[in-house]
């Protein structure tokens, strides 16, 4: 990695729409391979992509914050803040299950290190990623 300017913290703010997936999948995806850290982006990724999916089922109406930031080396931290405080709930899907698979996916992504803080006016989701 180069100078301290290429591991600032990335931050996008986006609607509560399925169209956020895919720019928060860019914002991190850009921000990893300036890093860096390209062997990371498929799973940092795929966890962006469940976390801004089950923002977006919120139903608020302001707008959710996607952040990617370096915490070591090696380990990348996806921050997802919205303004709903109602928590995510990690479900062990059924076998045939249609749903309810997205926090298992980002459990087994992260190695179980991540979390949710609640705040006054939401949550924030965090995950870290690294191999």
């Amino acid at each position: 990695m180069a100078g301290s300017e290429l591991t600032e913290p990335a931050t996008i703010y986006l609607p509560y729409r399925s169209e956020s997936v895919g720019q928060a999948r860019r914002l991190v995806r850009e921000a990893l391979t300036g890093w860096g850290l390209s062997h990371l982006i498929d799973s940092a990724a795929l966890v962006t992509s469940e976390l801004v999916t089950n923002a977006a089922k919120t139903g608020c109406q302001c707008r959710m914050t996607v952040t990617v930031q370096l915490v070591a080396s090696a380990t990348v931290r996806v921050l997802v803040r919205d303004g709903s405080r109602t928590l995510p709930v990690l479900i062990q899907a059924s076998e045939g299950g249609e749903g309810h698979r997205g926090l298992g996916l980002v459990h087994q992504l992260t190695s179980g290190r991540w979390g949710v803080t609640v705040e006054p006016l939401g949550k924030v989701v965090h995950a870290d990623i690294s191999r």
